[in-house]
């Protein structure tokens, strides 16, 4: 897989987006309202990555700046949203990789913890951040009273 540095309203982009909100809206009836700006995955304050096979599109993944406030979030923090993998693309990897890709670009920027928020009918997603090192937090965000929702961190560089 061939991963690319896109701006967040990349027609690339947008169809996966698009595709992953259709994942929300089949398992848990609606799509993720989460505020999001195309502005806060612009670089040096966030990134939007596509992952492409023989050029078509098969992955994404983004992060944000997220510094604050406390006590669920520090300066040097930032959120991913929005990590999918096609279909017909999963099984084989390319979901790790972008989370490895996300977290290297994310440290290299000068980041140091990774959050995130998902839900426990993405039993995929959450086996994927546990075996990658992160572990359970205090809900944040839109669904922070979500029964359903779960939200994860994952110290990348120390204190």
């Amino acid at each position: 897989m061939d991963i690319r540095v896109v701006s967040y309203d990349h027609p690339d982009a947008r169809k996966l987006m698009a595709e992953v909100q259709l994942v929300y809206v089949e398992r848990y009836g609606n799509e993720d309202e989460t505020p999001m700006d195309p502005a806060e995955f612009a670089p040096p304050q966030g990134l939007f990555l596509v992952g492409y096979l023989d050029d078509v599109p098969v992955a994404s993944g983004g992060w944000r700046a997220h510094d604050g406030p406390a006590p669920h979030f520090r300066p040097g923090d930032f959120e991913l949203k929005r990590m999918y993998v096609v279909e017909a693309a999963r099984g084989r990897g390319f979901a790790r990789a972008m989370l490895a890709e996300l977290e290297r670009t994310a440290v290299a920027a000068g980041r140091k913890r990774a959050v995130l928020e998902t839900g426990v009918k993405q039993p995929e997603a959450l086996a994927l951040y546990e075996s990658s090192g992160y572990h359970e937090i205090p809900k944040f965000g839109l669904y922070r009273c979500e029964p359903d929702s779960v939200c994860y961190a994952k110290a990348l560089v120390g204190p």
